[in-house]
């Protein structure tokens, strides 16, 4: 935090902002703590910075701008609690900062207390680059961001996590509760879980109450984290996609050594068809957010197959829909020998193999029950 003029009190004022909620919340978590505290208020270390409640936290006082009038947000930090020592410091947390109708409490915000404002959103400044501000008519004129630059705050914006930076936050985050992850069990884990940091930590908690103190496997992982399986079927999607015969086959008989079903797996396999046909159309994030909601999906995955589905033209993937089709109805009405050789005949069929096609079993009678 920038220091004021010794002269002057320090006023505790902190704004953190940015698109990840759980990071925000994390480093919210360990601010209060280290105010309350009166310990240092740098960002500790990832892998042992436990995420604690607020509960309990005495001298915090939390608010929301969305419903709590400033005028509270001032008399939070000049007044003590019923029961609260006289030296106690006095910490206000106020989440969703961004709708607060004035922000002239910064200014006005005691300097013995500590002020901690929380906006999911990424702030903007109301300043033109390259230029001094200039003199507002009263503080309600400036930004939030602006206002807490202003009075030396501390300022700190949180941003989705980077693809490089998935596995470190991973490995850091599975130190707090002593889980270890294989190699294989860490790339799956990062895969399914791309930046969510909150679905992170739920599943990184979630692995090591289950593991009591063993090694997770990338199968262990694909097992219990959901959208993880998906990895794997992406994998045979990928060697279907690329006519890759030799590497198709061996895919799909690992899926189904790890326990997944032919019905299972090819539920997933037209599901991620139906994905490539999205990402045919070489979407922009924008567009991509508007097709993952429409085929409940997220936007990284739709940009992620998009690199795959170059290529491939509509008449391709309806080919591949006709033939995931006849597949499935050839195993629901027994016109298949077995499950498994139906979907590696399937399977066979979307790598271009002649004589693979599927779409003949229709044309044999349904067995009689």
């Amino acid at each position: 935090m920038a220091q004021a003029s010794s002269s002057a009190p320090t006023r505790m004022l902190f704004l953190l902002h940015g698109e990840d909620s759980f990071r925000i919340r994390l480093r919210a978590n360990e601010l209060v703590h280290a105010l309350l505290a009166g310990k240092s208020t740098a960002r500790g270390e990832l892998s042992s910075r436990a995420f604690v409640p607020f509960a309990g936290a005495l001298g915090l006082t939390r608010l929301d701008g969305r419903s709590d009038p400033p005028d509270e947000i001032l008399v939070a930090g000049r007044s003590l609690g019923l029961f609260a020592a006289p030296d106690e410091k006095r910490v206000v947390l106020v989440e969703h900062a961004e709708t607060l109708a004035r922000t002239d409490v910064i200014g006005r915000f005691p300097e013995d207390a500590a002020l901690v404002l929380v906006a999911p959103e990424a702030m903007k400044s109301t300043r033109s680059r390259g230029r001094k501000p200039a003199k507002a008519t009263n503080d309600t004129d400036l930004a939030l961001l602006d206002m807490v630059e202003a009075a030396n705050g501390n300022i700190e914006r949180f941003d989705r996590l980077l693809p490089g930076e998935v596995t470190r936050w991973i490995t850091a985050r599975a130190k707090v509760v002593a889980l270890t992850l294989r190699p294989d069990a860490l790339d799956a884990l990062s895969s399914a879980l791309a930046g969510d940091t909150e679905r992170i930590e739920n599943e990184v908690a979630k692995l090591a109450a289950w593991a009591n103190g063993e090694a997770v496997t990338g199968a262990d992982v694909r097992s219990l984290v959901s959208g993880a399986i998906e990895l794997g079927v992406f994998e045979l999607t990928k060697a279907v996609v690329r006519r890759g015969v030799p590497a198709a086959a061996p895919l799909l008989e690992h899926l189904r050594a790890e326990g997944n079903v032919p019905q299972q797996l090819l539920a997933l396999l037209l599901w991620q068809f139906r994905v490539l046909l999205f990402a045919s159309r070489d979407p922009k994030m924008d567009e991509a957010e508007r097709m993952a909601k429409a085929i409940r999906s997220s936007p990284g995955a739709s940009l992620r197959y998009t690199q795959f589905a170059r290529g491939l033209a509509p008449s391709d993937i309806a080919r591949a829909y006709e033939s995931l089709y006849a597949c499935d109805i050839s195993i629901k009405t027994g016109r298949a020998d077995s499950d498994e050789a139906a979907l590696l005949l399937c399977v066979m069929d979307l790598c271009g193999v002649p004589g693979a096609d599927y779409r003949d079993f229709l044309l044999r009678e349904a067995p009689r029950r």
